[in-house]
């Protein structure tokens, strides 16, 4: 078996065995340190900082490079349940919305809970075939949070070109390790506390394709604009303001602290190259997926995501965290989640701990 050291070098240094960040990543060191330096400046500057905008300014583009798209067709925000409210109040009264069963709540629940909207879900292997000629929206996320199954990407973007639907991509498990294009879809939304290494409070809204977004195709509103939205941000405190032009007509007053850890995290990101990180965290998930099999485990899903979900004994998470190992238990089952800080090492001790 091929071993495989962490990436990142002294970035990372966890008291623990680290293997959730499908709930939430590790921040790096250079991250940290940003955001010590940031709170110190704070106490004679305010939390706002000397520069509001710079971080977040770094950060869009940052996010842009890694997704393939234009920085102006970048939001920022703060959760990605505000975003998907955001491409709700984009669809026509009536429109049918398509989701997977079962995705995530903050993807799906605005979407559902919109009086003018109707939600139908069908299972994820049957979405490309579901959707149909009254299909407005269809909403799904690239990697399913509960048990890592990929979505196909490709049959969902043709089946929904083939009827006029727009496509919605959750990108939050699978931005930072999975390659992806924002310009593939009309809108992408991404959480950015998980796979990208981000605080919490970091979350990106990308407009792509060519029949959504600023400057291609219907003005679509932009129902929380506040004066960061504004085209003149100094003009833009009182009264009503005058949207800007990019996407940024759809930012949030952004967590000052989020963003100065979140650009200094993407910029570590793209020092590594998704390319770099995807095969190192395949590679671990599919160690450990061959070790269940020999502990005649089944896994859930298919070999190429880095989330793999299995049945584990019913005290496994305690088990596992009194042994400094940090694992998440969803719908039943034991969900594991490899990343570029951890390493064949890790992948050993939690199979050893498992006996």
């Amino acid at each position: 078996m091929q071993r495989h050291e962490p990436l990142g070098g002294a970035e990372f240094a966890p008291e623990t065995t680290y293997l959730n960040s499908a709930s939430s990543g590790l921040l790096p060191r250079r991250s940290a340190d940003a955001l010590r330096a940031a709170v110190e400046e704070a106490t004679s500057y305010g939390t706002m900082g000397r520069d509001y905008f710079a971080a977040p300014a770094a950060a869009r583009a940052a996010f842009a490079r890694l997704l393939d798209i234009p920085a102006e067709r970048v939001a920022i925000g703060s959760s990605v349940a505000v975003q998907s409210a955001v491409v709700a109040a984009s669809l026509p009264p009536g429109s049918e919305v398509l989701a997977p069963e079962g995705d995530f709540s903050s993807l799906v629940n605005p979407l559902g809970t919109h009086p003018n909207l109707t939600l139908r879900t069908v299972p994820l292997e049957a979405l490309a075939d579901e959707v149909r000629p009254g299909t407005a929206l269809v909403a799904f996320s690239a990697v399913q949070s509960l048990d890592g199954r990929i979505a196909d990407l490709a049959a969902v973007r043709e089946a929904a070109a083939a009827h006029g639907a727009l496509t919605y991509l959750d990108a939050t498990q699978a931005a930072g390790w999975l390659p992806l294009s924002a310009t593939d879809y009309d809108f992408l939304v991404c959480g950015a506390f998980k796979w990208l290494l981000c605080p919490r409070g970091t979350t990106f809204m990308a407009f792509g394709g060519d029949r959504g977004g600023p400057g291609t195709g219907p003005d679509w509103p932009a129902p929380h604009a506040g004066w960061v939205a504004g085209e003149d941000i100094g003009e833009s405190n009182y009264g009503l303001i005058r949207p800007a032009a990019t996407a940024r007509r759809y930012d949030e007053p952004h967590a000052h602290f989020a963003y100065i850890g979140a650009a200094a995290s993407l910029g570590l990101i793209e020092e590594l190259g998704v390319a770099a990180v995807h095969a190192h965290n395949t590679a671990l998930a599919d160690q450990y997926r061959a070790g269940l099999a020999e502990r005649g485990l089944t896994p859930r899903g298919a070999p190429g995501s880095a989330i793999v979900s299995a049945p584990g004994p019913a005290d496994a998470q305690e088990r596992l965290a009194e042994a400094g190992v940090r694992i998440s238990v969803r719908g039943g089952l034991l969900r594991a989640a490899f990343h570029l800080y951890n390493g064949t090492a890790d992948v050993e001790r939690l199979l050893e701990l498992l006996k």
